[in-house]
């Protein structure tokens, strides 16, 4: 990726803007732009948990049933991210930013228009197939538009999006869905996907993709073991946040003994969390990316573990959600930034498979947590397991972080 030198100056000069040099406002415009299409993705990927009951009335399932409409989307995104992300390495990167965000809108279109169960499941897959590239494209165009200093802070300010989707988008669409039906919800979506690729277009500067770049070259990236342990690391990790927050509704009725219109105020702590960590971690990658990702881990192991007490009382529940999202979500920022940095040339696929990752979590930590429920063991039994991946997660981290240090070591040997 080419990258903007850095400088103190108030203009910077972006890679394929044909030599002009972009103002600060410009650049801020042009992030923003891309950050508006994070916040469209995130509504779509958990509008779908808030209205699973009207969803599968209109389908005509049952619940159980109706949420393999949201492991569909889940294996959209695992399934496309590297494929679409190795295949689109040579095209320019705006133009490759467009073409997946209207590929976006299509499977949103067709998950509303979606006449029945099965058609609803495919609809999901397609509009899960761009999601982990969009964010692996508009992470390097963010990165490529500022000083080397603070691109985790522009990568970060894309991903922000998404988080801003689940205190904002998620629960108004979740409220028209309920309101104008379950298919308006998706029609909201479609409609923020075209304001994206009119923004895109409009303020985002034009950039070369790879030209070199080759499907063998780009996929040669997974044969990298720092790719590899990152991955792992990425799932296992994050997993724990998920055998958390995929009970945390039955958790706030039976264990913290509270209304169940108390579950959307947890819920509000999760979003706030997930804004602030996102936020927070771009600056802690800019300063040391390894580090912060030690560090996020360790605080969310802890805090997982402590929800074993801290769920029994409102206050403490709420806090302790809060906290762990904001450490889910530095890790999230700071892990996209490490497989940017391991995978080499690659970086695309380095970006993108985040979100590969991501789901990937998501779909362990429900398994285990549910295993754990199901053998009798209680619903802060999840946050038990949750820590318990987290120290599985710093114990790949931790051998990553060793092969680093031989590796340095090693290479400076070399050079004397």
């Amino acid at each position: 990726m080419q990258t903007a030198p850095s400088t103190e100056s108030p203009a910077i000069s972006a890679p394929g803007a044909e030599g002009a040099p972009l103002s600060p406002r410009r650049v801020v415009l042009a992030i923003g732009a891309l950050a508006i299409g994070g916040f469209a993705v995130g509504t779509t990927e958990f509008v779908t948990m808030g209205l699973l009951p009207e969803i599968s009335r209109g389908v005509d399932v049952d619940i159980p049933t109706g949420g393999h409409v949201i492991s569909a989307y889940a294996v959209g995104v695992v399934l496309g991210a590297p494929v679409i992300a190795a295949l689109g390495a040579r095209l320019p990167r705006r133009l490759l930013a467009v073409g997946l965000m209207t590929a976006f809108l299509v499977g949103n279109a067709l998950t509303a228009l979606a006449p029945g169960y099965r058609t609803l499941l495919v609809a999901r897959v397609v509009a899960g197939l761009p999601h982990g590239a969009y964010f692996g494209a508009a992470s390097l165009i963010a990165a490529s538009l500022v000083a080397p200093h603070v691109r985790g802070r522009a990568v970060s300010s894309v991903m922000l999006g998404l988080a801003i989707a689940n205190v904002v988008g998620v629960p108004a669409a979740t409220w028209l869905g309920q309101h104008l039906g379950w298919r308006s919800a998706y029609w909201a979506v479609v409609a923020i996907a075209a304001l994206t690729v009119v923004s895109v277009l409009a303020v985002v500067p034009s950039a070369p993709g790879r030209a070199e770049a080759t499907l063998r070259n780009e996929l040669g990236a997974l044969r990298r073991p720092q790719v590899l342990l990152t991955l792992l690391f990425g799932v296992v990790g994050f997993g724990g946040m998920f055998a958390f927050y995929s009970y945390v509704a039955p958790l706030v009725t039976d264990v913290t003994g509270m209304p169940a219109g108390f579950v959307p105020i947890v819920l509000l702590a999760f979003g706030a969390g997930m804004v602030a960590g996102t936020a927070l971690g771009g600056r802690l990658a800019d300063r040391a990316l390894l580090p912060s990702l030690f560090s996020a881990v360790v605080v969310m192991g802890l805090v997982l573990l402590g929800m074993v007490l801290a769920a029994r009382h409102p206050v403490s529940l709420v806090a302790g959600g809060f906290v762990v999202a904001a450490a889910s979500s530095v890790l999230a920022v700071c892990l996209q930034l490490r497989l940017m940095e391991t995978a080499g040339e690659a970086q695309m696929l380095g970006a993108a498979l985040n979100h590969s990752a991501l789901n990937t979590a998501n779909a362990l930590g429900a398994w285990l947590g549910g295993l754990v429920i199901a053998a009798g063991a209680g619903y802060t039994a999840p946050s038990v397991v949750g820590a318990g991946l987290a120290v599985l997660g710093l114990v790949v981290l931790t051998v990553s972080a060793v092969l680093q240090l031989r590796d340095t070591r090693r290479t400076a040997a070399f050079a004397e």
